[in-house]
């Protein structure tokens, strides 16, 4: 029956082709506004560690000003979002974690001795060997370097997928010498692509931006008087006998980022313990002024902590599907006007025996074909404001203004679901027609 129904439908659609028309934009307008702006919240929600949101965590401590918050005015945990280098230095002392990362932004400028290639500036990851397993970061060549290369400065990298194809060909270039800075480099490996979106082992800076095309080791500091490239925040330069850069590295401004692997509840109330005994520690040495006080966050938190999407984002994903709403209340008006025009016939078709749920059903498939019709163009709308998206924003949003093939299935549920809820009076109404009105008529 129901092959038959969308038979009767579709012979319908045809016999009224602009009143049809109409309904099918309704629906297809509603789903494109909806599904361009769900499409944007779903990406930048998206957590690509949502299969390690138990055993991972930001690390926050709250070495602040003692005479105000650090607070950003977003109802956040009023810690500080990243460490002091000094901080994360001792943190990596601890054995506690399987696995444990400091890192931070940074940048270079790429040679290659004897290549025609040019010169070009890279975004670099300044980190310890642990970013690569902890973040699930795949190899195609080499690895990561030793653990002594974190504390001293051996001037390795491991290159992306893109940087090896630029410089090598794609070739394998482990054991080949890069120049960054002027300063020779040891290639130790080499990534796939690998570009998580939002960007959540480091949200400091745009999380949407790509990943880094460099990685190098976190015992480098020193000799290139590396600071953060990223977002750098500080109440007290510190009366710590330091001068010059090493002051700059025992000061009390943040800009470490640190993440734990804590497989264990066992674990992690070891390093609580841990925490608790360094803050208390720092404090008779005069540090942490403010009361005792830090964070372990799990990714699913931090997105949320880091406001990747805010408020005004949700409030217009409410204010999209209140458009849709109205697009189906626009859709109820055409199709009680198409389905009272066609009382007659399905008065005829009461008087023949045809059953009021039959009549219903016979409708209301109607309106899921339309519902189909509307959410195949509503996809293609969305793909036009995606697009536009993307222009506007100048790549910025390239990542997240894009629709995959489950956000395609959801804008066709919704399509459907949103002819189905405007069929619903008009079908009843029509299926609660006197057969006897029309066939006096006739």
């Amino acid at each position: 029956m129901i092959g038959y129904y969308i038979s009767l439908a579709l012979r319908s659609l045809r016999g009224t082709p602009i009143l049809s028309a109409l309904m099918v934009a309704a629906i297809a307008v509603g789903v494109g506004a909806s599904m361009t702006v769900l499409t944007l919240n779903y990406m930048m929600s998206q957590n690509a560690l949502a299969h390690k949101n138990d055993v991972l965590y930001a690390v926050q401590l709250d070495s602040w000003d003692p005479n105000q918050t650090f607070n950003r005015g977003d109802g956040g945990n009023d810690i500080p979002l990243q460490l002091t280098y000094q901080d994360a230095t001792a943190l990596l002392r601890s054995d506690i974690p399987a696995r444990q990362v400091a890192m931070h932004r940074y940048g270079f400028t790429v040679t290659l001795e004897d290549s025609e290639a040019r010169p070009f500036t890279a975004e670099t990851r300044v980190s310890t060997r642990d970013f690569f397993a902890l973040f699930d970061v795949p190899f195609i060549y080499g690895g990561t370097w030793a653990e002594d290369a974190d504390l001293s400065p051996e001037q390795l990298v491991v290159l992306s997928k893109a940087t090896n194809d630029r410089l090598f060909g794609g070739a394998d270039s482990v054991g080949q010498i890069v120049n960054l800075n002027g300063e020779p480099f040891t290639v130790v490996g080499v990534i796939d692509n690998w570009n998580p979106s939002p960007k959540i082992y480091d949200l400091n800076n745009n999380p949407f931006a790509d990943s880094e095309e460099l990685f190098i080791p976190f015992g480098l500091h020193r000799r290139f008087e590396m600071v953060s490239w990223g977002n750098t925040n500080g109440w007290s330069a510190g009366d710590n006998g330091y001068e010059g850069y090493e002051a700059r590295l025992f000061g009390e401004s943040v800009w470490i980022q640190y993440w734990v692997e804590l497989n264990s509840a066992e674990q992690k109330s070891q390093y609580d313990e841990f925490l608790t005994g360094y803050i208390r520690q720092q404090k008779e040495q005069g540090r942490f002024p403010r009361p005792l006080k830090f964070a372990l966050t799990p990714p699913s938190e931090w997105l949320v902590l880091n406001d990747v999407l805010e408020d005004d984002n949700r409030v217009l994903g409410w204010v999209s599907l209140a458009f849709l709403l109205v697009c189906v209340v626009n859709a109820i008006a055409l199709l009680l006007a198409k389905f009272l025009r066609k009382a007659p016939e399905a008065g005829v078709r009461r008087a023949l025996g045809a059953s009021r749920h039959a009549i219903f059903m016979q409708h209301l498939i109607e309106s899921m074909c339309i519902g189909v019709l509307g959410g195949l163009f509503g996809i293609v709308l969305a793909l036009i404001g995606l697009s536009g998206i993307r222009a506007l924003t100048l790549g910025i949003a390239d990542r997240i203004a894009s629709m995959d093939w489950l956000m395609m299935l959801a804008a066709i549920v919704l399509a459907i679901l949103a002819s189905l809820l405007a069929g619903i009076y008009p079908a009843w109404r029509i299926s609660r027609t006197n057969p006897s009105v029309y066939l006096k008529s006739q």
